[in-house]
């Protein structure tokens, strides 16, 4: 979760160093519909992480849904017995899935603070949260509408006998660098 910081004022002492005020952005990724589904929040927490996830919950086609998986990293807000109870308590058709620690790159909201991180809220030069929140939700109204869905081409019956797909392939790709026959 990227976070975006502004100098509060009066100007720093140079004796503390700066005043800095955080602005953490919350979001939920939407791979099947390409949606994001984002917030900015002054502190971080269970509370916080609910509130996006109230969001995207309240709404269709996730609230009809009969199980809404929800890819969560290894975070402080989203581990834990309190973490696992209360979603589920709120959410009953809410499945969680823990990526393994230190594998958010297999995440896709991840990667979508990875380029908030480095696209959006770097250089750190914004004036006011006010100016930090406008630009993240600019950067997300912009993901949302150029975004399309990703469709997976990995299906269940391709887990069926690899062996024997890789020796297809390794036949196929014999075959094309042969050539025509003389």
């Amino acid at each position: 979760m990227p976070t975006a910081s502004a100098r509060a004022d009066p100007p720093p002492s140079p004796r503390f160093g700066p005043q800095v005020k955080a602005l953490a952005h919350l979001a939920a990724h939407d791979v099947h519909h390409a949606r994001v589904f984002g917030r900015c929040e002054l502190l971080t927490g269970i509370d916080p992480f609910m509130t996006p996830a109230a969001r995207v919950m309240s709404q269709e086609p996730y609230a009809g849904a009969k199980r809404v998986f929800r890819v969560v990293d290894n975070g402080s807000s989203h581990r834990g017995r309190t973490a696992a109870v209360r979603p589920a308590a709120a959410f009953p058709n809410a499945v969680p899935v823990h990526t393994p620690v230190h594998a958010s790159w297999s995440n896709p909201v991840e990667i979508f603070f990875s380029v908030v991180q480095r696209k959006v809220v770097q250089p750190d030069d914004f004036t006011d949260l006010a100016q930090a929140r406008g630009r993240l939700q600019a950067f997300e109204d912009r993901c949302n509408a150029m975004a399309q869905p990703f469709r997976w081409r990995f299906t269940a019956s391709d887990l069926d006998d690899p062996p024997a797909r890789l020796d297809r392939r390794t036949l196929d790709r014999q075959e094309s660098s042969a050539g025509p026959a003389a």
